[in-house]
């Protein structure tokens, strides 16, 4: 949750500055946004700033200026930055894990596991420095060298969501830069405190001034700035579908390069071969951890009719068990929504399902108590006699809300999956090899599991969707040089 500050009546936390050009810098505005505990909103958690395009135009500048000295550096000496990065986040996973939970509401034990993660990346791609970055092809000319390399881009713009504050940014920053790129990170206002102590682990390593800078405030004076700065040769971005959208639409008009992860509306299918307390188990994890705030979280639960009704009082029993709470309380499994448009939205989401006809099984509101006067939570939401053309069962929700939806057969359940306009991951729960052969090939999605949550990924394998989940590029593992770096075919005559 972000706001304007009332300076004249409180006492100031810490105030947190845009970096740029290897200084740590107010904004030209003079302005600040307010980050607050989202499971407490009395607590003030800091200062960012509210910057706009003079600022932008600022780090892009010094970026622009650094990219000759970085690309001409070795990718080995690029990576023996990124180690000694590394090393500094993880001395510092505790504080930042704490920051991250306390800033967009998260429990402190996912946001640890993010921070861990992000020392993962750091380090992954510090061995991107030392592999090969091209062919040798066979010339038609028996005296000719033919060969490829690839180059960097030049400055990238970053424009990363606040749903995995630390991971987001990591994974998307670490190769731009492995790969000899300079970056402009301008990560979401609500988590710019987390993004200023990931910065500030780069800069404590020695990243010469320019190669890295990050800019915070809006998407509208940030966010559009970066997108539109002709200096600007390539965007990724991580969020919603409608602002993925129009960056690709304003990027690409231009010339620049774009990379976009969006939306999901992840289905999981049970069938009669499964394991029922397995699946049941890992769709609850995968569709209320991080209290349903992940692109690739469990939506839709499709349910073969021979096992429906077991399977329903598996979930609805492992949901009553779920203990929301403040997410630094050690025994907290969901924690709050990230800001009050959070909640509004989930709410809204909620409402109109109960109007469109689909039957609350449980949850369906904000739970009652002291504990939870003053924070944005709601409760674990399930629903069923779902049909596929309803709004929860066609809309991103973000939050812990899941839809059953019942089907006859696996290809019906298949078709159901489907039905929908993203395609980003989704899990089918069977023992059966010919059943997950037929998933494997028939389902539309980027990621898929089998005896998995929908949410889980790994940082060395591509991640990204299909339809309109993605731009069809791919983040992570060896894939993102893909999109960090150009080719370059040389021929060289004797």
């Amino acid at each position: 949750m972000i706001d304007q500050p009332d300076l004249e009546q409180e006492k100031l936390p810490t105030t947190y500055l845009n970096y740029i050009d290897g200084v740590w810098q107010a904004s030209g505005t003079g302005r600040l946004l307010r980050n607050v505990n989202p499971a407490d909103t009395r607590e003030t958690v800091g200062f960012v700033q509210e910057s706009d395009a003079e600022d932008v135009n600022a780090a892009v500048r010094a970026a622009k200026q650094t990219f000759g000295a970085w690309k001409r550096l070795s990718g080995m000496q690029r990576a023996a930055y990124l180690i000694k990065a590394a090393d500094l986040l993880d001395e510092r996973k505790a504080d930042i894990a704490q920051t991250m939970t306390r800033e967009m509401g998260k429990t402190y034990a996912e946001a640890f596991a993010e921070t861990a993660r992000g020392t993962a990346i750091l380090r992954y791609y510090a061995g991107e420095g030392l592999r090969k970055t091209g062919d040798v092809i066979p010339s038609g000319e028996s005296t000719n060298l033919l060969f490829t390399t690839r180059v960097p881009l030049g400055v990238v713009g970053v424009i990363t969501p606040w749903n995995f504050p630390v991971a987001i940014p990591l994974w998307k920053l670490v190769p731009a830069l492995v790969y000899g790129n300079t970056v402009v990170l301008k990560p979401a206002a609500e988590t710019g405190i987390t993004a200023a102590k990931i910065v500030e682990a780069f800069a404590d390593a020695g990243f010469p001034p320019g190669v890295i800078n990050m800019v915070t405030g809006s998407g509208t004076g940030v966010g559009q700035a970066l997108v539109e700065h002709p200096d600007v040769q390539a965007i990724t971005f991580t969020g919603s579908n409608n602002v993925g959208k129009r960056i690709g639409i304003s990027a690409l008009s231009r010339g620049a390069k774009v990379q976009l992860e969006m939306g999901g509306k992840n289905p999981v299918i049970v069938t009669e071969h499964a394991d029922l307390d397995q699946a049941a188990e890992l769709t609850i994890a995968g569709a209320m951890r991080s209290t349903g705030q992940k692109c690739t979280a469990t939506s839709r639960v499709i349910v073969l009719s021979r096992i429906y009704e077991p399977f329903l009082e598996r979930l609805v029993e492992r949901i009553k068990r779920i203990k929301i709470g403040n997410g630094m309380d050690a025994d907290t499994w969901m924690g709050p929504l990230a800001g009050k448009a959070q909640l509004e939205r989930v709410l809204g989401f909620i409402q109109k399902g109960k109007e469109e006809g689909a039957r609350l099984l449980i949850g369906g509101g904000q739970p009652q108590g002291e504990c939870f006067a003053n924070g944005y939570f709601v409760e674990p939401t399930l629903f069923d006699e779902v049909r596929s053309e309803m709004t929860i069962a066609q809309e991103e929700i973000f939050g812990p809300v899941l839809v059953l939806m019942k089907a006859d057969t696996l290809k019906e359940a298949i078709q159901l999956a489907n039905d929908v306009r993203f395609g980003l991951s989704a899990s089918l729960f069977s023992k059966n090899l010919s059943e997950t052969m037929i998933f494997i090939q028939e389902i539309e999605a980027g990621l898929v599991r089998i005896n998995g949550e929908s949410a889980g990924v790994e940082l060395q394998a591509p991640f990204g969707g299909m339809k309109q989940s993605s731009s069809h590029s791919r983040e992570q593992g060896q894939a993102a040089i893909e999109f960090f770096t150009a080719v370059k075919t040389v021929t060289m005559s004797g």
